[in-house]
């Protein structure tokens, strides 16, 4: 059984820092793409930024610069630097595994808010 757990989030004035961390178990964690998405209230869901088993980052243009995704494959666990926050990041981030087509679905974890206060 696949799980993602997210924590980290919390309260931070604009300008300020968060690191979000994941922490996944059932399954071989370094043999997979990792991804945050979020959601900000009454908005679709947004993907944010993405971090290959080879250790490729992309990143959504209104964050790149400004967060990084990292991981520790002996931990399994993803991060995202959040530096500079804006109001506008405020959002539940989630952790996922992207699903592989005709393999296997995504995953997701249950998410951490993030509220940033102008």
């Amino acid at each position: 059984q696949v799980q993602l757990v997210e924590s980290g989030g919390g309260l931070v004035q604009a300008g300020g820092s968060l690191r979000l961390s994941c922490a996944a178990s059932g399954i071989i964690f370094s043999t997979n793409t990792m991804a945050w998405f979020r959601q900000a209230p009454g908005k679709q869901r947004e993907w944010v930024a993405s971090l290959t088993s080879g250790g490729s980052p992309n990143y959504a243009g209104s964050v790149k610069g400004r967060f990084t995704i990292s991981r520790d494959n002996a931990k399994n666990t993803v991060y995202l630097q959040m530096n500079n926050l804006k109001p506008e990041d405020t959002a539940v981030y989630s952790c996922n595994i992207p699903k592989i087509l005709n393999f296997r679905p995504d995953y997701w974890g249950q998410g951490t808010q993030v509220i940033v206060s102008s």
